[in-house]
């Protein structure tokens, strides 16, 4: 009897320690279409609301990286690469403010990420995205966000004849969790609502 006891611990650690090669094996084997992020068509705009004046709009650009997408596995996964120097407002001298030592700080920081963890779809029987959470890092901070889906849909570009998919997300941030503080105290705005477009090209 004691050794059936051993013999049945021993098939259970072999069980657990089977199971995240299987699920390993599961999404390597996954028919997946892997894309690339266009810069000339991705971007993350915001407002920022200067001591209680009309708010100042602006956005990061020349965004890079790949999104993998199955909707019939209700799965994906992006990752995007955000050159803060391409920050523009259509104000030369709030351009240089914001990306030196005081904000963003380009020198020190010249980019931010954002890496999804988790995919969320509806039940319809052609499943749309409604959410993704992941990971942004930004001026050398990682801290968890949600964006929330306003339009996700994937198709064939007539002009491209390439399939093509794209997407609307917004999401709010602090921005003093990412240790952004300058005037966070003082009118200039503190939560920044995000709108982020995204087009990505099947490879």
């Amino acid at each position: 009897m004691h050794f059936l006891c051993i013999e049945q611990k021993t098939q259970y650690v072999y069980y657990l320690s089977i199971v995240p090669l299987l699920l390993v094996s599961t999404i390597s084997d996954s028919h997946a279409a892997t894309y690339s992020i266009n810069p000339t068509s991705t971007h993350i705009k915001f407002a920022i609301e200067r001591f209680k004046n009309s708010a100042t709009a602006g956005g990061f650009y020349n965004i890079s990286g790949q999104l993998q997408y199955d909707p019939d596995l209700r799965a994906g996964d992006i990752s995007l690469i955000i050159p803060i120097d391409s920050l523009n407002t259509g104000n030369t001298s709030f351009n240089k403010s914001l990306i030196g030592p005081d904000f963003f700080d380009a020198k020190m920081h010249p980019s931010a990420r954002f890496k999804s963890t988790k995919w969320y779809f509806n039940k319809a029987k052609k499943p749309q995205v409604t959410r993704v959470d992941g990971y942004l890092t930004l001026h050398g901070e990682t801290h968890p966000i949600s964006l929330t889906a306003t339009k996700f849909e994937c198709g064939t570009s007539v002009g491209f004849k390439q399939e093509i998919c794209g997407g609307n997300f917004t999401a709010m941030i602090d921005r003093t969790k990412w240790d952004i503080n300058k005037f966070a105290w003082f009118g200039l705005t503190k939560n920044l609502q995000l709108n982020i477009k995204v087009e990505a090209a099947r490879q």
